[in-house]
């Protein structure tokens, strides 16, 4: 892309405020589901706070659609971002984004291709980690039947699911709690893969690079 084009330029100067609109939206979330307590005016304020968050996300969302002049191309070939719009639970990765606009530095990263990869990865889990306990805790602490009735309930089987451990001693009962299992599974193998992958790939050219240094010494 352009870097002097409408849509660079937006990217750019929205970068920061998407990501503390992701920060805001897990705070406030994160308040209004751990904070039982929390007096109704409070209760209200987060309501709004997360509700500008999605509505700073569709704002962001509609312009990149509109300068892309693709029409419903767009959605096919930008389908992360229509789903960090549509679920709230990715909302969160924004911040990493940001991190990887800091990361570089007169248009190259400060960090190695597998350090990239790993660090994402690992800020990804934390996000996705944390945002997938509170929505499920949120859901099932109080449904018929549910075993997952604490925050630290929540985590631990965050953990073993993202992790694609799955233990089976915590399940959710609930529609929701179920369908952000799916989400946090399916999230779990494409990082675990990731992550993987790239620390296989770093090897391999790590010995291979072992083995070129041993076949010239052998040569001289």
């Amino acid at each position: 892309m352009d870097h002097d084009s409408p849509q660079e330029r937006w990217r750019r100067r929205t970068e920061i405020p998407l990501a503390v609109g992701s920060m805001l939206f897990l705070g406030a979330y994160a308040a209004q589901v751990l904070v039982h307590d929390m007096p109704q005016v409070w209760r209200h304020v987060c309501f709004a706070v997360v509700l500008g968050a999605w509505a700073l996300f569709a704002v962001d969302y509609g312009v990149r659609w509109r300068m892309s002049g693709r029409g419903l191309k767009y959605i096919r070939t930008h389908w992360l971002e229509t789903l960090v719009l549509l679920l709230p639970l990715l909302r969160p990765l924004r911040v990493v984004r940001l991190y990887e606009a800091i990361q570089m530095r007169h248009g190259e990263p400060r960090l190695s291709l597998y350090a990239r990869v790993m660090v994402y990865a690992g800020l990804s889990v934390l996000l996705l980690g944390f945002a997938g306990a509170l929505a499920v805790y949120h859901h099932e602490r109080l449904a018929p039947g549910a075993n997952i009735t604490t925050f630290g309930d929540a985590v631990w089987w965050t953990c073993s699911t993202l992790s694609t451990v799955g233990y089976g001693d915590k399940a959710p009962v609930t529609p929701v709690g179920r369908l952000v299992a799916v989400a946090l599974m399916a999230c779990g193998l494409g990082l675990l893969g990731a992550v993987t992958g790239s620390f296989s790939s770093w090897l391999i050219q790590v010995f291979t690079l072992e083995d070129a240094k041993r076949r010239a010494r052998n040569r001289r």
